[in-house]
């Protein structure tokens, strides 16, 4: 594994494929084993990101935070997209000798699977997103996907959530399930290629399995 850093970003590199590479925006940083044996599995190069501002960097629009009494949601999300596509990626990518038309995949889980849909219909950078425990009850977002027009997309959308990620005393938390249900089927109706799964489990568990399930199908 190849660890470096650009700016504030840690990120690890594992895999050697030219023409598949899988970007993750994870919140751990000690998930080695993970990223090297997926790598190997699938032949892709996966590259990790972590140490951006979880709360802020990753949200869309500002909002309240949550659980109440947590600071504001700032909404940076436009501006660590630049980051990422404008700094980052061109950084790794030269670094790492990668195609020129390298297929590129998108992992987030919970707020980094919010950003990884937000800027999937918004941008045309990655060609499939996988979404695991997306925090998607985050305020206004679902009414948003499923009021906007959905752009056209030939790579794949996978996404994950765990079956007692709704059952939560966090009020603003309980829609999650049902949001990503109706975002599912608002880009199904659209035409993605598309699929969710509700797995056994709460936010972040069994990060490798749930992983290579996301991986398999994609």
């Amino acid at each position: 594994m190849n660890t470096f850093k650009i700016g504030s970003l840690d990120i690890a590199v594992s895999g050697s494929s030219a023409d598949e590479v899988c970007y993750m925006l994870y919140p751990f940083d000690k998930l080695d084993d993970l990223i090297d044996g997926a790598a190997k599995k699938y032949g892709i190069t996966i590259v990790m990101i972590t140490g951006m501002d979880w709360d802020d960097d990753l949200t869309p629009w500002p909002a309240s935070g949550q659980p109440p009494g947590c600071p504001k949601f700032k909404g940076l999300a436009p501006q660590f997209f630049n980051l990422l596509t404008g700094t980052v990626m061109p950084n790794v990518e030269k670094k790492l000798n990668l195609a020129k038309d390298v297929k590129r995949t998108l992992t987030g889980v919970s707020l980094s699977g919010l950003f990884t849909l937000w800027q999937w219909l918004n941008y045309d950078v990655f060609d499939n997103i996988i979404c695991l425990s997306g925090s998607f009850w985050y305020n206004g977002f679902a009414v948003w996907v499923k009021s906007r027009q959905i752009p056209k997309k030939s790579g794949r959308a996978y996404f994950l959530l765990g079956n007692l990620e709704a059952k939560t005393n966090v009020i603003a938390f309980q829609p999650v399930q049902n949001d990503t249900e109706e975002i599912v089927t608002r880009l199904k109706s659209a035409g993605i290629d598309c699929r969710f799964d509700l797995v056994p489990g709460n936010h972040y568990q069994n990060a490798e399995p749930r992983l290579s399930q996301a991986l398999d199908w994609m």
